[in-house]
């Protein structure tokens, strides 16, 4: 295994470091330390060809400019938070609206658009970047000083994976994702409709007209939402149920696992044969179809356009601290956090 760092670009005058891992099967993973940033995954079709599996830009200003957090982790809290407010332990915490009032994805910054801290090692079967961030109590609005780590790991047997941790010194609230968007075609040769999804899964989350849960559960049986038995995602842009035409024609709702560690999610593309498999310790997933992927300009050189990229976020249910029944979010102070999501890249049997 290989690690190769480069400068990446430049905010002000601090540079922004490029890793890039590769493997014995010539799967490479390249990632920045502004935002923990994935600008590129490259695997193997059936044919051997290696392309470039998710969505990015060929330069830092991209990212600085981007408004759909194209590989970055989200946090503090991905997803929304009604009204940008929640209280813990009697008091309130106003946070930031950015977006209809409502907090996403972390505020204005959160960890998606902030230099981290970085590092790397290397041995035989597997390569690491580290990347760590002191988030200062107060920052967006959060409680507590919280020492936040994350690294990601390339082996040589095609895994991928994430492992998110950390430590507050007071009592506060934590839910982060890495929000790649994937498409396994291959150097965004197509949109993503054909591409087949399968997820253990028997509810999703209802859905408000601000994309906020209802905290109602709906079982996926005889609606597009059933991936038991895979389905393309097309099926769910066509569809006519409410929720499918709410978030403008796909998926951007929470998905609650049955099942951890157990290839409970795995995307397929029949016509490149490649396959994403994703096991997590969280409990949900938002699985999201880039329905409001503004369509202008270009990414990788490439029109863009709705439907683009698939994001698969492993996370708590959104706005969990507004919604007692739902597993929480609170850190308890000093208490370790500890996440992880694997990913492991194959490729359909003939």
């Amino acid at each position: 295994m290989e690690v190769t760092k480069s400068i990446y670009g430049y905010l002000g005058d601090t540079p922004v470091y490029s890793y890039t891992m590769k493997n014995v099967h010539g799967v490479e993973v390249t990632c920045i330390d502004y935002g923990c940033i994935i600008t590129k995954m490259v695997t193997p079709d059936r044919e051997g060809r290696l392309e470039n599996i998710v969505l990015g830009y060929d330069q830092l200003d991209g990212y600085v400019q981007d408004t759909a957090n194209f590989g970055c982790v989200v946090g503090r809290i991905a997803g929304r938070i009604r009204g940008a407010t929640f209280s813990l332990d009697e008091k309130t915490y106003d946070l930031a609206k950015n977006e209809n009032g409502n907090h996403l994805h972390g505020g204005e910054k959160g960890f998606g658009k902030v230099l981290w801290n970085s590092s790397y090692e290397e041995d035989i079967n597997q390569a690491k970047v580290h990347f760590a961030y002191f988030s200062r109590d107060g920052e967006e609005g959060y409680p507590g000083n919280l020492a936040m780590r994350v690294t990601y790991t390339l082996t040589n047997d095609n895994e991928f994976m994430i492992h998110y941790s950390g430590k507050a010194d007071a009592k506060t609230v934590l839910n982060v994702t890495n929000h790649s968007y994937f498409n396994l075609s291959g150097d965004l040769k197509r949109d993503i409709l054909d591409h087949s999804l399968t997820m253990k899964s028997d509810q999703f989350l209802e859905l408000d007209e601000e994309l906020l849960p209802t905290g109602t559960f709906i079982d996926v049986e005889g609606t597009a939402f059933d991936f038991r038995e895979g389905q393309p995602i097309k099926n769910g842009v066509v569809s006519t149920h409410p929720q499918n035409k709410l978030v403008g024609g796909g998926y951007d709702h929470p998905f609650l696992l049955k099942n951890n560690h157990c290839d409970e999610i795995i995307l397929a593309d029949p016509e490149s044969g490649r396959t994403l498999t994703v096991e997590t310790d969280e409990v949900g997933v938002v699985v999201y179809t880039a329905n409001q992927l503004e369509e202008e300009g270009e990414i990788l050189g490439v029109p863009a356009r709705k439907h683009l990229g698939i994001c698969l976020e492993t996370q708590g249910l959104p706005d969990a601290v507004n919604q007692p029944e739902f597993p929480s979010w609170v850190l308890e102070k000093n208490k370790p956090f500890s996440s992880v999501t694997k990913y492991y890249f194959g490729l359909l049997d003939e």
